[in-house]
């Protein structure tokens, strides 16, 4: 909805045809150079959304206006703004909140990693930092984490891309901020991990399944997965995959209308054994088959270290 005021002067009556739709759909994309905003994009381009890369904060706005134009077929359209813009933090702030003014509520997608892992992601490129062109990487990425911490503070989503391929970021994306539109339902993200490869560090809840029977010393079961109904027989014959269950389902009952009624969008489950193979993805399937059957959840799931 339009706010009281906007588009006129006090007194005065808006142009006709001129207040943008509040069906339209604005995301910018934003966050450290390197964290997989170029994939991001893609994502978004690939659901149908009108794309634009490397877009100074100035013309942002400007691109808000296509969608108070009479006959504009733009309603959805995503666009990455960053540092390669020069000293544009105040002003895409600026930008960001005219546009609310204007009746456009702009979505802000926030990408980040690990130092490390830029750091790598800039070796393997040889690519140079845009704030560091003549200096170290490393100087280049804590300058930029600096300068942009305060759009992290008011992103929609903040995504750490430190642990996601290419494929997993895509398709975070696409069932958090492409297909999940509507107020609400919480998106629930199940993940299987295995503890030797490490734990996730975007969980907001982290499962340890590694008291269950373990498959593994089974030479017949090894090669097989928690998608394989053996797995699956073998995990859950004993009283501790019941008495599990019969605590955790009703937690999760409890806790999600408690998540939707606070104003939480998403929830992370992390769910870990000891290799991400059979244990945590047989449990993440069964938490999806009991979720999937509610109406105020979206859920998904995700097996990190299956391959």
């Amino acid at each position: 909805m339009v706010p009281e005021g906007t588009g006129a002067s006090p007194g005065e009556e808006a142009e006709p045809g001129v207040e943008p739709d509040p069906g339209v759909d604005l995301v910018v994309i934003t966050g450290h150079s390197g964290a997989g905003k170029s994939e991001a994009i893609a994502a978004f381009e690939d659901s149908g959304y009108f794309c634009v890369d490397n877009l100074p904060p100035q013309m942002i706005e400007a691109l808000g206006e296509l969608f108070a134009l009479p006959g504009s077929s733009v309603e959805r359209a995503a666009v990455v703004t960053d540092v390669r813009s020069g000293e544009y933090f105040d002003q895409l702030v600026e930008t960001l909140e005219r546009l609310e003014e204007g009746g456009i509520e702009p979505r802000l997608l926030f990408l980040e990693a690990q130092e490390e892992v830029l750091i790598d992601r800039y070796k393997e490129t040889r690519r140079r930092h845009p704030l560091a062109p003549e200096g170290r990487v490393l100087e280049g990425i804590r300058a930029e984490r600096e300068l942009i911490s305060p759009l992290r503070n008011r992103a929609d989503l903040v995504l750490d891309t430190t642990e996601l391929t290419a494929h997993l970021l895509r398709q975070r994306i696409v069932e958090e901020m492409i297909d999940r539109r509507d107020e609400g339902r919480l998106a629930v993200s199940l993940l299987t991990f295995g503890f030797k490869n490490g734990p996730p560090r975007d969980a907001d809840i982290t499962l340890d399944v590694r008291f269950l029977p373990n498959p593994y010393y089974d030479p017949e079961l090894r090669p097989k997965t928690g998608l394989d109904p053996e797995i699956r027989e073998y995990v859950e014959a004993g009283t501790e995959a019941g008495e599990f269950y019969g605590r955790l389902l009703p937690l999760l009952e409890f806790l999600i209308p408690a998540y939707v009624a606070e104003g939480k969008s998403h929830l992370t489950i992390a769910i870990g054994c000891t290799g991400g193979r059979h244990r945590s993805v047989t449990v993440a399937e069964r938490i999806w088959s009991d979720l999937a059957m509610r109406d105020d959840v979206v859920v998904s799931v995700s097996h990190r270290d299956l391959d």
